[in-house]
């Protein structure tokens, strides 16, 4: 769709600018299949880590369902926030709001293998870290020095890395069946369907251009379920009959799992409330410039913040996850230099209405574990790229690598401890008290900590900083390529 004939250059890069609806509908309804599958993948994750059933006869479908009715709704809810705005909440700018990566670090090991009754701590911590988020508006310009891209890229490098084990296991047959040792396990009839949207994806990335590239991983994955129903993975009956035992309309419920004030919950939530902040600052800044070509101002950014955090907070309320903007809409802003903040706002009103009708979260329901495999082997490998397209910025001295060597090393060392021990034996930190050990063994918090404690307190240089060979030949002063100000965590 041509930027000219939807308005001229000067409306085009006007936020209140609205174009007619036969072409704001379509932009808006873009905007949605740019982010939906990243939208309710944590739902589907957070699940699976605290053992609900994924048969549409299993107790726990329903609450299935209704993690991933919260999602869309309230990234709809969230969205509103920043396009409408309510007094200083929002920037008033076409940004897209969705559930965050980044937090899953945090969720999993607070509800693994607890079912449902976890579920009361984690949106506890989901409201007052969303509260604490907000607050953060505040002070957001004066405490980014301390959130530079060695920071900020270490730890959005280290959510990815997180992560990418989930889309192996889901990708080889999913977790309950490499639990119960079956044969089915890492087979090639549970590698094909993976593979298959993880090549599509590819495909579409590389040679499509427009609605096609856009939504290249949901294609991927459409492709991926039709593989399923034509080789006999998914009966056909297996939807007809999650489709008829999801309700047609449905209200979010306050407080449905209760509240439970957890302070691993709120401590975990808190901190990486810090890292989602920063993170919608780079979107709203690559906003403005790509989409309007000029700085974003101070009110914009603390708009955009509060908005952010209220749209947790609110989330936590009904049960759903924190939210964040979504770096993958502020590319297609810039691809399709349509500035207009009501075009968003058509989205957003959108994902609302799928919210409200769990039939859409029952058929979502219905995707193999081994598809959405695919899918996130794609979309959690793009948050390691973006953490590495953040470290790009970072002038490599003495003194930088070695605050990264270290806070990698213990961050780093400490997940792929617990994921070689399991839960159920000893572990690194096993003697401090359970809320530090479940912040500790995230492996993402003790990192951050580190990185920023040291970046505050070491000397700009090293005392032998003018010997710049480092151990195996590497130089010490590689300042890397230019990373895009938008690249961020939480989304592909």
């Amino acid at each position: 769709m041509a930027a000219s004939s939807i308005g001229t250059p000067e409306q085009l890069r006007d936020p209140n600018y609205t174009p007619a609806l036969h072409r704001a509908i379509p932009l808006g309804i873009q905007h949605v299949l740019a982010m939906f599958v990243s939208n309710v993948t944590p739902a589907i994750i957070v699940a699976g880590a605290a053992g609900f059933g994924f048969g549409s006869n299993s107790p726990d479908f329903p609450e299935l369902l209704y993690l991933i009715q919260m999602s869309m709704l309230f990234a709809g809810v969230a969205t509103l926030l920043q396009t409408l705005t309510i007094g200083p909440v929002g920037a008033a700018l076409p940004i897209v709001q969705g559930t965050s990566f980044a937090f899953i670090p945090i969720m999993i090991p607070l509800v693994a293998g607890k079912g449902v009754d976890a579920l009361a701590a984690l949106f506890g911590g989901v409201l007052i870290g969303g509260m604490f988020h907000a607050a953060l508006g505040l002070v957001i310009g004066r405490i980014r020095f301390a959130l530079p891209p060695l920071v900020t890229g270490l730890v959005v490098t280290m959510i990815g890395l997180a992560l990418v084990k989930v889309g192996i296991e889901y990708a080889a047959g999913g977790v309950p069946a490499k639990a119960s040792g079956s044969e089915s396990y890492g087979s090639m009839a549970s590698w094909a369907p993976a593979l298959i949207v993880v090549f599509v994806t590819l495909g579409l990335k590389f040679f499509a251009r427009g609605m096609l590239s856009i939504s290249a991983v949901l294609i991927g994955i459409l492709v991926g379920y039709v593989y399923c129903i034509l080789v006999g993975k998914l009966p056909f009956e297996a939807i007809v009959g999650s489709w008829e035992n999801s309700a047609a309309f449905a209200l979010p419920q306050p407080f449905k799992y209760g509240i439970e004030f957890s302070v691993a919950a709120i401590i975990g939530f808190c901190l990486m409330a810090f890292i989602s902040a920063v993170e919608t600052v780079g979107d709203v800044s690559g906003i403005c410039k790509g989409g309007a070509g000029r700085e974003a101002t101070d009110a914009e950014i603390t708009g955009a913040t509060y908005a952010d955090g209220l749209g947790s907070a609110v989330a936590g309320i009904f049960g759903g996850f924190p939210n964040t903007s979504f770096s993958q809409n502020v590319g297609l802003i810039a691809m399709t230099g349509v500035m207009s903040r009501h075009v968003v706002t058509i989205g957003a009103i959108f994902l609302i209405v799928c919210g409200l009708v769990p039939k859409v979260g029952g058929v979502i329901r219905t995707v193999p574990i081994e598809v959405l495999g695919g899918g996130v082997i794609v979309m959690f490998g793009m948050v390691v790229a973006a953490g590495v397209s953040m470290l790009s910025d970072v002038n490599w001295n003495r003194r930088n690598m070695v605050i990264f060597a270290v806070a990698l090393s213990v961050g780093l060392g400490l997940q792929l401890e617990v994921m070689n021990t399991g839960p159920t034996t000893v572990s690194a930190l096993q003697h401090l008290p359970d809320t530090l050990r479940v912040l500790g063994e995230s492996g993402i918090l003790p990192a951050a900590f580190i990185a920023i404690v040291l970046n505050l307190i070491l000397p700009e240089t090293l005392a032998d900083e003018s010997t710049e060979e480092v151990s195996g030949g590497l130089t010490g002063h590689g300042a890397g390529l230019k990373a895009k100000t938008e690249a961020t965590a939480a989304n592909v």
